[in-house]
């Protein structure tokens, strides 16, 4: 498969997952948060998609294109364990997160994401759904929608 069309093959998904998790959400109470802004195309669909959600974003350095800036409120700049925590720190209950961290070198992206993982499960809310590029543990995996891959993308249960 050409890079190409793993990364329509990767953007899909993530749409896809996104707009279902947003489904499986609708009665859930909590905010949002997006781990890894990069470019600023996943937070911009989150907020299209989640008007009446606060959508909280963590990432090393704001670089997202000028539209897709979140409010400086939202926005926790930084290394993600310190941010977590800051969030915890403040009662933040996530009902929906987008984890999408990595560097392309997957072992580094799998360790960092174990690591991630138990400071991620304080802010969600019991019950909250984490959609991952990356496998994450001490959460129940659940099925996704049948148009993803199973390995493609990942779906947790909080």
């Amino acid at each position: 498969m050409s890079r190409l069309d793993s990364m329509l093959r990767r953007f899909t998904a993530q749409r896809d997952g996104l707009n279902w998790a947003v489904r499986q959400i609708a009665e859930q109470p909590g905010d949002v948060l997006d781990l890894g802004l990069g470019n600023g195309r996943t937070y911009d669909h989150l907020r299209e998609t989640l008007p009446d959600r606060r959508i909280w974003v963590i990432d090393r350095v704001l670089q997202c294109h000028p539209s897709c800036i979140p409010p400086e409120q939202d926005f926790l700049s930084g290394e993600a364990q310190p941010m977590l925590e800051k969030l915890h720190a403040m009662g933040a209950r996530m009902a929906l997160a987008h984890y999408d961290f990595g560097s392309g070198i997957k072992q580094d992206d799998v360790a960092e994401a174990a690591r991630l993982s138990p400071v991620l499960a304080r802010v969600m809310h019991p019950g909250g759904l984490i959609v991952s590029g990356q496998p994450l543990v001490g959460f129940k995996q659940i099925a996704g929608p049948d148009t993803i891959a199973p390995d493609r993308y990942l779906f947790y249960l909080a």
